[in-house]
């Protein structure tokens, strides 16, 4: 999720799960190769296991930025097949690729050759006009004979003429059993589902059908919300990660953060929904919303926020 799953994020949501696969945000290829490479592709050790999703279309240029990206020691390549942006198209990559499924699974291929760790595809299930029961199959088909084994499906079709990209993460209706019937006739891959999963008791039910989930946007808007994902479906003896402690375990992050220079609040604003739905949640979003931008701003304005959502004693009730 481009702008939103960046470095710091990805360090506070593992703090909630130890077992969760994290993505970075989409990188185009043009970006490894000629960018600020540290920028785009550092990270903390302590995201791993952490998976690269690439943008691009170039199978020379994927590969390149493939071993790029597993010298930086990344876990998994993923290549973005599903982006709707305007940018995206314009760069003929992302949801656009799904109209050249035989150029995908040349990428692949690409990669595939590049890299020791595994690659593998987000894709729609189809744009525009396409049927996806033809193009959903015909690009993992193809990808799976280049040696794909993983697909990650957004149960949706992306309209790239008519809809924002912003429309097409809600307008285009879901699909789960066209995803859940890919996985029954190609049992041999690895199928994880993602659109529109609210919560863990959703992400379980496609569990079901279908060998993993990708939590989006409920992942970042209520993170709280992977803190129970260990015990409830990775099956660890584990107690959740509550909020609180998920703060708690995160400020070492901050502070070292802060000592590098970063601004508190490019790390507060991914913590914003952490205490959705409990009491004093609106003032910890107002004290980290106002307080964090502030120049000098550091973990004391975290602190203070975590007062206002700290459980309240229940008054002593005294009889003579």
């Amino acid at each position: 999720m481009m702008d939103w799953t960046d470095r710091h994020c990805r360090a506070l949501h593992r703090v909630l799960s130890r077992r969760a696969l994290l993505y970075t945000e989409m990188v185009t290829t043009g970006a490894v190769l000629h960018g600020d490479r540290e920028r785009l592709l550092g990270y903390d050790p302590c995201e791993h296991p952490v998976a690269l999703q690439l943008g691009g279309s170039e199978p020379a240029d994927l590969a390149a930025a493939a071993r790029i990206g597993q010298d930086y020691g990344y876990d998994e390549i993923n290549l973005n097949v599903g982006c709707p942006s305007d940018r995206v198209q314009s760069g003929r990559f992302g949801a656009c690729l799904m109209r050249e499924p035989a150029l995908v699974a040349d990428c692949m291929a690409a990669i595939l050759d590049a890299v020791e760790v595994p690659a593998t595809v987000k894709c729609r299930i189809g744009v525009d006009d396409q049927d996806p029961e033809q193009s959903l199959f015909e690009l993992v088909d193809r990808c799976a004979e280049a040696g794909v084994s993983t697909f990650v499906v957004h149960a949706r079709k992306a309209w790239l003429k008519g809809l924002s990209p912003k429309e097409n993460r809600d307008v285009p209706p879901l699909d789960y059993p066209l995803v859940y019937r890919l996985k029954r006739e190609r049992p041999e891959l690895t199928i994880a589902i993602n659109g529109g999963v609210p919560s863990v008791d959703a992400a379980l039910e496609h569990l079901r059908h279908v060998d993993g989930v990708m939590l989006g946007r409920a992942a970042y808007h209520e993170a709280g919300l992977l803190g129970e994902v260990d015990r409830r479906v990775f099956g660890e003896a584990v107690d959740d990660v509550d909020p609180h402690a998920a703060v708690e375990a995160y400020l070492p992050y901050v502070r070292a953060q802060l000592a590098k220079g970063v601004h508190l609040a490019a790390m507060t604003r991914h913590m914003l929904g952490l205490f959705h739905g409990v009491p004093g949640a609106r003032a910890w979003r107002r004290i980290l919303t106002v307080e964090g931008v502030k120049p000098g701003a550091g973990v004391e304005v975290i602190e203070r926020a975590l007062e206002a959502v700290r459980p309240q004693r229940e008054p002593l009730l005294q009889t003579a």
